[in-house]
């Protein structure tokens, strides 16, 4: 017998033995029955996708009587990001500490109360990134929502919950705010429609401010129709507009930060529009060197590195222009109450929001001038009938809580394609094509500040064909090469070289490619085609072809070197010091891959 049974035995008498053990067992039921209403309390978030902070009803305003025609949006439920006031509910502004320290909005913000009026039903609000500062999505308070098409990845921010309440068929549609990417790269990851109007178009009285100069008020939607309503309603648009024709600008050397095969973008769209009317054959443009000549206040921020092509260290720079805006007014908005409460914050927002305190007042005209010259350079670019077709994202989702160093590439590669829209002004939609290695994927269209009208209708037009072609794509099987003659190939690559030496890049490339396909087991052809490709900005087939000839040749240097400059151009900083690293293996004296392996150092420290 166990010495608490014999114990129990011994004392069988004692009342006051009977009451402990009766404390001891009623003690143990209550802690069972908290951790079960845990659990069903988790399971029931989880159930939601953790998408809301809180879940009500707010219902629309009433009906007007017939002959009144019936509200556009009757019928359709819709979620709020924690950033909208709400009249009787606290904003949460997604920080406990912000939530505690505010009052109930005694006001609804114009852009809900635009919605209640044309007969939308409010089902909650949802959870955001910390202060609107990221783009992750991830919130150490309310736990990050649940991204619906790949549950262990990020769903992107800072309108996770939202993006992640339509994704999930939660709600017809959704309001977000987008600053730097903020419905976009979650509409991306989530794989729905999002649209970033024009800045100003849409009233932010009663949104939270996080940086005013680049704020706008988005939403959400899987279905284009739904899209199309709520953009009427929130722009206040004229039903009938004339028709216009349109112009595509594919920003070709934007695809190449894309991990995404441009044969499921780029060519999705080019035979989406062959059989619709109106549209005029595509262009292909390189918009970094076009924003390098026509913005020249960007000059001052552009990065000296030679190894950074001329339009790479352009939208760098433009990146980094649009996070000390951001930064700058975040601290002229908040600083006097992070600094007073002291706010408990995640890792990620921490940093951030210690950067943004801490910022300085120089070149703040310059920062303004760039946002004018920008919305200046896309309106002269795209005029009255032109759309910029541009990768929304660069990388698949992340898996939550990454490494810094990871983490950092991700954000400067995202911040590179989300500033264009953000430092003109200019109006943006992403748009689902699908999946590609079982990650969604989408393009974004841009065109000019003012024509949200112009490019909700595009939407409309092009969306079925869009996915039609997308799910042709999907099912294409690239043709191989065939081999040929070994000699006419050598041919082929003096005349390629020829070309090059001749700065003709594009003749170059066609070159190498005739003896790539005569003799596709030669590693110098595919190095010296990675050369030309670095000259014309194609980094990403540059760094196919690298990898293709040090596959045949594991000595060679200069693949690595070249495959080194191409990731670097493509912000892969860790990779491309690896490279560098195994070219001074090879060749320990190798002066060009040292200083680049010294360089991108310091840069990751």
């Amino acid at each position: 017998m166990s010495r608490p049974l014999k114990l129990i035995k011994a004392n069988a008498s004692n009342p006051k033995l009977w009451i402990v053990v009766g404390i001891g067992v009623a003690g143990v039921l209550i802690v069972a029955e908290t951790r079960r209403r845990r659990r069903r309390s988790k399971a029931a978030e989880r159930k939601d996708f953790g998408a809301f902070v809180g879940r009500f009803v707010v219902l629309p305003f009433p009906q007007p009587p017939p002959p009144a025609a019936t509200h556009p949006l009757a019928g359709l439920t819709f979620a709020i990001k924690d950033i909208f006031d709400l009249k009787g509910y606290v904003t949460g502004f997604g920080n406990r500490d912000w939530e505690r320290a505010h009052e109930c909005s005694g006001k609804t913000a114009v852009a809900v109360t635009a919605l209640l009026k044309n007969g939308a039903t409010c089902a909650g609000k949802t959870v955001m990134d910390e202060f609107a500062f990221g783009i992750t999505g991830e919130n150490i308070h309310y736990g990050t929502p649940t991204n619906p098409q790949m549950p262990s990845c990020i769903p992107g921010g800072s309108s996770s919950g939202s993006a992640v309440a339509v994704a999930a068929e939660l709600v017809d549609f959704s309001l977000g705010t987008d600053t730097i990417g903020c419905v976009r790269i979650p509409a991306s990851f989530c794989g729905i429609l999002g649209f970033r109007p024009s800045h100003g178009a849409i009233s932010t009285i009663g949104v939270l401010p996080n940086s005013q100069s680049l704020d706008t008020v988005g939403w959400f939607a899987r279905d284009p129709s739904i899209l199309h309503r709520v953009g009427h309603v929130l722009l206040q648009l004229n039903s009938v507009e004339p028709r216009r024709a349109r112009r595509l600008l594919f920003a070709g050397d934007l695809f190449q930060f894309s991990k995404v095969p441009t044969q499921k973008t780029l060519y999705v769209v080019s035979k989406a529009i062959e059989n619709l009317s109106g549209y005029q054959p595509p262009k292909h443009m390189n918009f970094g060197q076009y924003i390098a000549l026509n913005v020249p206040s960007l000059k001052g921020f552009r990065e000296s590195s030679t190894n950074l092509q001329n339009g790479t260290s352009t939208l760098k720079a433009l990146s980094s222009v649009m996070v000390s805006l951001q930064r700058y007014e975040f601290k002229s908005n908040h600083e006097e109450w992070v600094k007073s409460v002291k706010p408990k914050l995640g890792r990620d927002v921490s940093d951030r929001i210690l950067a943004a305190i801490n910022t300085s007042h120089e070149n703040m005209k310059t920062l303004y001038k760039v946002r004018t010259e920008m919305r200046a350079a896309l309106q002269n670019l795209l005029k009255d009938d032109g759309i910029l077709v541009v990768p929304t994202v660069a990388d698949p989702p992340l898996k939550p809580n990454v490494k810094k160093q990871l983490s950092a590439e991700f954000h400067d590669r995202a911040f590179a394609l989300s500033s264009i829209a953000s430092m003109s002004g200019c109006c943006q939609v992403t748009i689902p094509l699908g999946k590609h290695n079982e990650y969604p994927i989408s393009v974004s269209f841009i065109t000019f500040h003012g024509a949200d009208k112009f490019l909700l209708d595009t939407v409309l037009d092009m969306y079925s064909s869009l996915q039609e072609q997308a799910s042709n794509a999907s099912n294409l099987v690239p043709l191989p090469d065939t081999n040929g003659n070994i000699d006419a190939s050598e041919l082929l690559k003096e005349k390629g070289n020829a070309a090059f030496k001749g700065r003709q890049w594009n003749k170059a490339v066609s070159y190498y490619t005739e003896a790539i396909k005569l003799n596709e087991t030669n590693a110098t052809y595919y190095c010296n085609r990675a050369a030309a490709y670095l000259e014309l900005g194609c980094f990403q087939q540059a760094e196919e072809d690298c990898s293709k000839a040090i596959v045949l040749d594991k000595k060679n240097v200069k693949a690595y070197l070249r495959r080194g400059t191409a990731r670097e151009s493509l912000l892969h900083y860790k990779e491309a010091a690896e490279d560098f690293k195994h070219a001074l293996v090879l060749e320990p004296r190798n002066k060009v891959a040292s200083r680049a392996e010294k360089r991108l150092r310091r840069l990751m420290s």
